[in-house]
């Protein structure tokens, strides 16, 4: 029988490292540690080995579609399929970022939105029946952050489809370009970006159920690491949790949800909620 197969996007630090050494603690399979950066990627790796951890290593750049198809063709040729997909990998500009509006929107969206939506359309027809997909969004992907009343309803319509969905995520790159956006979307594009994940999410669910595929999006919580200039109050191990209890512990019956950093199911389109 073939290895069961966990894989971790931007695995290298931060919550995806803590995530990955959860994995390799508890998953009955091989863990896969992959990254962008190649020589930041094994040199994680060596540090959990030294913890006696054994992740595998693999490069992957969900930005570049060609990176993503070479490493599905790997894994599907050693393994043929995976088991658990951790899509981690993000960025986020700082609140004082030089660039302009125009310029960090667009790029949030590129690499939180489209290139997690390219890599799951790679990667999702290897994915084994009664797989476990986790979605690493935010307390930001929460829909009562968007301050349209009309946006909120299109982006909550269980008839949404991923093509309406990305024509709304390019819809607000054009308004950033205008500047017509923070009536509408508010002015954080990272908030943009983590909603139209969790969104995604929603809609990912409702296209795999028939193959016992769980999909489901998670806010880990405030953690200590670069993407929050270590202003974040919980370790990355704690932020891990919860991402960690959706790959290996939940009840098959939580599918589809957007779940908050103390593993509660929580409302998507509900009254906003205090960080964790």
């Amino acid at each position: 029988m073939a290895s069961k197969v966990a894989v971790v996007t931007g695995g290298n630090k931060g919550i995806g490292f803590a995530i990955v050494r959860g994995l390799c603690k508890r998953f009955e399979g091989v863990v896969y540690l992959t990254s962008r950066d190649e020589e930041r990627g094994k040199k994680a790796v060596s540090e959990l080995n030294k913890e006696g951890l054994s992740p595998l290593y693999h490069q992957l750049d969900i930005t570049v579609k060609e990176s993503v198809e070479v490493f599905r063709d790997y894994i599907k040729e050693k393994y043929g399929g995976i088991d658990v997909l951790v899509n981690n990998a993000a960025i986020a500009f700082k609140v004082n970022a030089k660039e302009s509006v125009a310029v960090q929107a667009a790029e949030t969206l590129r690499v939180n939105y489209f290139s997690v939506l390219t890599t799951c359309e790679v990667l999702f027809p290897i994915l084994r029946n009664g797989a476990r997909v986790v979605n690493v969004s935010s307390s930001c992907g929460h829909l009562s952050h968007i301050k349209s009343e009309t946006l909120r309803n299109r982006l909550k319509d269980p008839k949404l489809t991923i093509p309406e969905l990305s024509e709304l995520m390019n819809q607000y790159i054009e308004d950033a370009k205008q500047g017509t956006h923070s009536d509408k979307w508010g002015n954080s594009s990272y908030v943009v970006s983590k909603v139209g994940l969790t969104a995604l999410t929603m809609i990912q669910q409702r296209q795999l159920n028939d193959r016992d595929i769980k999909v489901n999006a998670v806010h880990p919580g405030y953690v200590d690491t670069d993407m929050t200039s270590h202003k974040g109050r919980l370790t990355v191990d704690e932020g891990a949790v919860a991402p960690l209890f959706l790959a290996l512990d939940a009840p098959d019956t939580v599918r589809g949800q957007y779940v908050w950093c103390d593993k509660r199911i929580v409302d998507w389109d509900g009254p906003k909620l205090r960080d964790g």
